[in-house]
């Protein structure tokens, strides 16, 4: 299968599957500026976007995990095409239509869409997330995961991708192993934002209890070292990953650089 995940930086990724281009929670703001993360809270970016949106391919769609300054920022409502297909959640898809994104589109937790191009087709799967567990996440924007499952013709098995967006473990998230029977690439929003003491994105330890969960083939991880109040560094993640002795790949992929799917033996 033809693929690859190029990594922008913080959760911005250009997901190529055959014939389809997408990019994830667009986030371009430059190292110095500071951006709304929500509810009040502000944070100042620690690094650049590895390219511009200028220099993004052709998109045919964008994934949009949530509704929050670091995944969806001011240059990406300026500059990205208002005629776009955007998939997120319906409290996003509610905020950028008012934007003037003319195609956001809500799915609602485990709701599909397909997109077909030739004998190929992705079908795209909400998935359940959580920002922040007990009453802090009743303020916080909805979350959601994303499954892709990419068949190059009918009757091929697919190839899976997890979006994991940023979500915390809770125990919605073993339906995801009961529904999709072996997950090819899961790409992990990490950090460990923390905001007033309150953990608000996966740190090392809740991203390789994940990993278990899931049991991925392979583990890309992004979301981390960007902003102020990502207090997680990556080293955390891969260092419980090795401590378990799990086998579990993770693939660390810098940002500029691009990782190829690998095929299925």
């Amino acid at each position: 299968m033809r693929g690859s995940l190029h990594f922008v930086g913080n959760a911005t990724t250009v997901l190529r599957l055959g014939p389809f281009t997408l990019l994830t929670d667009p986030n371009f703001l430059h190292k110095g500026q500071w951006t709304h993360i929500g509810q009040g809270i502000v944070s100042r970016r620690l690094t650049d976007p590895a390219v511009e949106i200028a220099d993004l391919p052709e998109l045919d769609a964008v994934l949009l995990s949530h509704f929050h300054g670091d995944h969806f920022d001011r240059v990406a409502s300026r500059q990205l095409p208002h005629d776009l297909p955007v998939l997120t959640t319906p409290h996003a898809a509610k905020r950028l239509s008012r934007r003037g994104f003319r195609e956001a589109t809500p799915l609602r937790t485990w709701q599909t869409t397909t997109m077909s191009s030739g004998a190929a087709k992705l079908t795209i799967t909400s998935l359940p997330g959580r920002h922040a567990l007990g009453p802090l996440g009743r303020l916080l924007p909805p979350v959601m995961g994303t499954m892709l499952e990419y068949r190059e013709a009918a009757g091929v098995l697919p190839f899976r991708i997890y979006l994991s967006g940023d979500t915390l473990v809770h125990p919605e998230l073993r339906a995801i192993r009961e529904r999709f029977d072996g997950i090819d690439l899961a790409v992990m929003h990490l950090g460990g934002t923390k905001v007033l003491g309150v953990l608000l994105t996966m740190d090392g330890e809740q991203g390789a209890d994940l990993m278990e969960l899931l049991d991925p083939r392979v583990t890309v991880p992004v979301h981390y070292e960007e902003y102020g109040v990502m207090k997680s560094p990556l080293s955390d993640f891969t260092a419980e990953v090795s401590r378990r002795r799990t086998g579990l790949d993770v693939q660390v992929v810098e940002r500029g650089d691009s990782f190829a799917f690998p095929n299925r033996d």
